[in-house]
């Protein structure tokens, strides 16, 4: 690859797997050429080519783990978001977040963030075309228009971007095409599911390309709220993007824009236990709910822009520059106890926004390759809600208002040097300053909701007037070595140590700090009160990855151990603040108060069984992946100062992740028909870090099948596809303000007297037609 190519790949692809393959060798003269170029083609066919470490390579000579998913294979698939590439990648959790329609909860090896309110960097980092996206709003992607998605897990920083601490996903947006091409393509299935997305780009001169899509994403509830008349799970989606691409030669430059609008009826839970105060019972349908809050709509507006720059600066360096913004607003009713009493009613405002700037500088020698970079990063998360406890005192509302900016930035550097033919060694490292400046401002209201969401409460007493800002550096090395006796096969051992800022709770209540002298806290300890520290990840890693059987069978096997240290411990809990026995509020309490071990293993592969069983063309391959952890908190200090690890479990985290997935291509009728089928398997999950019989899920089994057909010329192709065949009900998120309620004993309402103990559930059966016309 010359070195503008590999600029431009370079800046396309990221820094992360690439699931394509390579191209067959142009076409030779003699007929024993002709033969030996097909032999080759066969041969590489099934070889798939990463730019993990910034240069393109074989998947198989990189020393990390990664997974990537092309676009056409998740098309085929029938994949629609971004969560549902959770059932092929080991050890990852990806869920919409409880009560919302787009926000993302991401674990990757036990490491992650369940809170979406502002004040918490996330454990998984999510990049839209190398651009960082700072907040989990807005951020369950709809999967159209995509050119691959890609994972790494561990620790990442050395090599581009955030510095992230569990792993790293990247939603790499599809390359205009080097000719006028439009793309039409449109669903219909279960719920009344009716998708349309337009894709067009043509090139202006031989240098410069523009491209746009469009989509409208539509689906009816899978349930109904009973008390507004509304459906419950539905989704209505507006989506748009635009992309201006200009390469000279030495120069390449990508400009893209994107912009969502989703008008989704709010999400509500499934309550498990009936009202404790008005005997409301346990509903029958798991998607169907109670939920009266409605004094706002639920609505989320998100848009934002990148411009990408390399240039080539000599024939072994290469100049990139990302910079990006981002924006997104959002109003959602959450409706904590789900009945029509204002019991535990939340109505909340999300506003964030960022700007970041990345600066690269690439070498790529015969035996030395590597980058250097430095990153900026200046963000600010906005949160505002109101807790309505009427049941408890008619109009009581606490409203917390949470303003949070961070201004964090980094250099960064890894190189990887070949020592032998068969030797390699790379070494990196990562310097960060974070800088949290946090607002907390914490009003009782009476009377009713309060002024911001139209209500009329008379603010009655200020319970946190909180401004702070903290400063947070470290520097986290990386390492690896190298041994490959043969191109196919590589034995690798890593070091990497991840990094997650500290920061202030943005629900933290002044008045509820506490000293041992029994008096009013000073400021400094109302400071320590709300702040917690950074925590740290030291990640080993030991793999081999082989390409055997003439390139038909590729695997990929690593194990890891990671020591988790100051494991930040966001929480809610209800709050007594004049000590009559009936908790008025909530605030979050967040702490330092764990480290664990994060251990396992992951085993990935494909293989080709079969070619031209059913004809020239036709093929037959399996995928798989399996993933054990062994999550285990070594100390948990509890609010009372006791060692409680025995008794606490990782949240969102199962022991077992796997998928068996296959692909048989039969040629038919001028075309190619693909059988897809994927089996994906989860074992027990816990919501939170104390275990909940109603809350977490067992273990359970997905299936999915696709049947796609394919004209040869490329012109159209049609399928059919059903998601969860089996219609397993399943949870992805819950609440929980209840006591008690194990071995028969009473419920005992923490906040609130209904009790709030309600679920949140992934997709039912699915079955949904697609068709695709290209021009």
């Amino acid at each position: 690859m010359n070195i503008n190519l590999c600029a431009r790949a370079l800046l396309l692809a990221g820094c992360a797997g690439v699931a394509t393959f390579a191209a067959p060798l142009a076409a030779q003269d003699s007929a024993a050429d002709i033969a030996a170029e097909a032999a080759a083609a066969a041969e590489e066919d099934n070889t798939i080519y990463v730019t993990a470490r910034r240069r393109e390579e074989r998947l198989i000579d990189v020393p990390l783990s990664v997974t990537a998913l092309s676009g056409d294979d998740l098309v085929k698939q029938g994949v629609q978001d971004l969560t549902q590439i959770a059932q092929q990648v080991p050890n990852i959790t990806l869920e919409v977040s409880r009560g919302t329609n787009t926000t993302l909860t991401a674990f990757i090896r036990g490491v992650g963030q369940q809170d979406p309110v502002a004040g918490f960097e996330a454990g998984v980092g999510l990049y839209v075309d190398d651009v960082y996206l700072n907040r989990p709003q807005a951020a369950v992607l709809d999967i159209y228009d995509v050119e691959r998605i890609e994972v790494l897990r561990g620790p990442q920083g050395t090599l581009y971007g955030r510095n992230t601490i569990g792993g790293a996903i990247k939603y790499v947006t599809a390359e205009l095409p080097d000719e006028t091409s439009v793309k039409i393509r449109g669903t219909y299935g279960s719920y009344d599911q009716a998708d349309l997305i337009v894709t067009a780009s043509t090139p202006i001169t031989s240098n410069l390309k523009i491209g746009a899509s469009g989509a409208r994403l539509s689906r009816g509830g899978f349930g109904d709220n009973l008390t507004l008349g509304t459906e419950n799970y539905n989704k209505d989606v507006w989506a748009a993007r635009g992309t201006i691409e200009f390469d000279n030669g030495p120069v390449f430059v990508r400009l893209s824009g994107d912009y969502v609008k989703d008008s989704s009826e709010a999400r509500q839970g499934h309550r498990f236990i009936p009202g404790l105060r008005s005997g409301a019972p346990v509903l029958d349908d798991v998607f169907d709910t109670r939920a009266g809050l409605n004094i706002v709509d639920q609505e989320v507006e998100a848009y934002g822009g990148a411009l990408n720059v390399a240039i080539e600066l000599s024939d072994t360096l290469t100049f990139k520059s990302i910079t990006g913004y981002r924006e997104d607003k959002s109003t959602t009713p959450i409706d904590f106890d789900s009945l029509a009493a204002v019991d535990l009613d939340v109505p909340a405002i999300y506003n964030n926004d960022q700007l970041s700037q990345e600066f690269q500088l690439l070498y790529e020698s015969d035996s030395l390759s590597g980058v250097v970079g430095f990153y900026y990063l200046d963000a600010n998360a906005f949160t505002a809600f109101d807790v309505a406890l009427f049941t408890t005192l008619n109009g009581l509302t606490a409203q917390t208002l949470g303003d949070v900016n961070t201004k964090t930035w980094s250099v960064f550097g890894d190189f990887t040097y070949d020592l032998s033919d068969t030797i390699s060694v790379s070494v990196g490292g990562r310097y960060t300053n974070d800088k949290r400046t946090s607002t907390v401002l914490r009003t009782t209201f009476l009377g009713g909701f309060s002024n911001l969401f139209g209500g009329t409460g008379v603010a009655a007493a200020v319970t946190s007037n909180f401004n702070g800002s903290a400063t947070f550096k470290d520097f986290n090395p990386r390492a690896s070595i190298s041994w490959q006796p043969n191109a196919d096969n590589n034995v690798y051992f890593s070091y990497s140590q991840g990094f997650k800022g500290g920061g202030f709770d943005p629900r933290g209540q002044t008045t509820a700090c506490r000293n041992p002298r029994g008096g009013a806290c000073t400021a400094d300890e109302v400071f320590d009160f709300l702040a917690f520290d950074p925590e740290t990840v030291d990640s080993f890693e030991l793999g081999w990855k082989a390409s055997l059987l003439d390139n038909r069978l590729n695997i990929s096997l690593a194990g890891f151990l990671a020591q988790y240290k100051d494991v930040q411990i966001p929480g809610s809990v209800g709050f007594d603040g004049n000590n009559d026995g009936v908790n008025e509020s909530f605030i979050g309490i967040t702490s330092n108060a764990a480290s664990a071990d994060v251990n396992g293993i992951e085993f990935e592969g494909n293989a080709l069984v079969g070619e031209d069983f059913a004809g020239e063309g036709s093929r037959f391959s399996v995928n798989w992946s399996l993933g054990v952890l062994d999550a285990k908190f070594n100390t948990f200090i509890d609010a009372f100062g006791r060692d409680v690890a025995d008794q606490r479990v990782f949240q969102n985290t199962p022991d077992i992740t796997a998928h068996m997935g296959f692909n048989m291509g039969v040629p038919l009728a001028g075309g190619m028909m693909d059988f897809i089928g994927l089996a994906s398997l989860r074992s027990d999950a816990s919501q939170f870090e104390v275990p909940n019989p109603f809350l977490d899920q067992d273990g359970f089994v997905l299936v999915d099948a696709s049947i796609i057909y394919t004209s040869d010329s490329g012109l159209y192709s049609i399928g059919v596809h059903g998601k969860n065949l089996f219609d397993k009900e399943y949870i992805v998120a819950g609440y929980n303000f209840v006591a008690g309620g194990v071995g028969g004993a009473p419920f005992i309402p923490t906040l609130g007297r209904e009790g709030t103990l309600t679920g949140f559930y992934g997709d039912p059966r699915r079955v949904f037609v697609t068709a695709q016309v290209n021009f």
